[in-house]
């Protein structure tokens, strides 16, 4: 799959754990920084992606997400994620950190799966997992990530995709029905997406 291999057991896709989002109503409503001078809107599988959040927490850490029109931070049906760190780990490093806490979850959850693909070239490692919560309005939420993670000058460079499902009904067609042809082509198509070029200013 454009030069990726799997390096973990497959086993049965489906993961529950609770999604923990650090984000504020008042943050929402201010004006979105584009921390990365990346042009937009994104594009994914054809459809067009807004920046609508983003953070820089630390020197070390830049973060975006980008929404389609219609959905919200609280409420989407999917999003992409663009991140770059320069905490001194590479792109096997980023993954293992991820795969670590899946597994520390797992010591909780009923079932915890994920897969790791890895280049060739060993630059990039594509992580994809499920992850669950309680929903604000009592309706369950589901929710698939793909997580690429790719070397990028002295940093690592995320790029992501997520998408969700709310609701016991569409929770059970997006596993049923939906979750094998998405995920498989929305691996294939962020693997082989060109890496967008990040501009930013790294004297703070």
């Amino acid at each position: 799959m454009n030069g990726f291999c799997s390096l973990l057991s497959r086993g049965t896709m489906l993961a529950w754990m609770f999604l923990l989002l650090a984000m504020s109503v008042n943050a929402h409503a201010q004006s979105v920084d584009d921390y990365l001078s990346v042009p937009g809107p994104l594009q994914f599988s054809g459809e067009p992606y807004h920046l609508a959040w983003s953070s820089h927490p630390s020197p070390q850490l830049y973060k975006q997400e980008y929404l389609q029109t219609g959905d919200t931070l609280e409420r989407y049906r999917s999003m992409l994620m663009l991140d770059i760190s320069f905490d001194g780990l590479g792109p096997a490093e980023e993954a293992m950190s991820m795969i670590q806490q899946l597994a520390e979850r797992k010591k909780t959850d009923p079932v915890v799966n994920y897969d790791l693909l890895i280049s060739k070239s060993g630059n990039e490692q594509i992580l994809d997992f499920l992850l669950s919560a309680p929903g604000a309005d009592g309706q369950d939420i589901l929710e698939w990530n793909a997580y690429r993670y790719s070397a990028y000058g002295d940093g690592v460079l995320l790029l992501a995709i997520s998408r969700r499902a709310y609701g016991h009904e569409a929770i059970m067609d997006f596993l049923k029905n939906r979750l094998k042809d998405i995920r498989a082509r929305d691996i294939a198509e962020l693997s082989a997406l060109p890496l967008p070029e990040v501009i930013l200013n790294r004297a703070d």
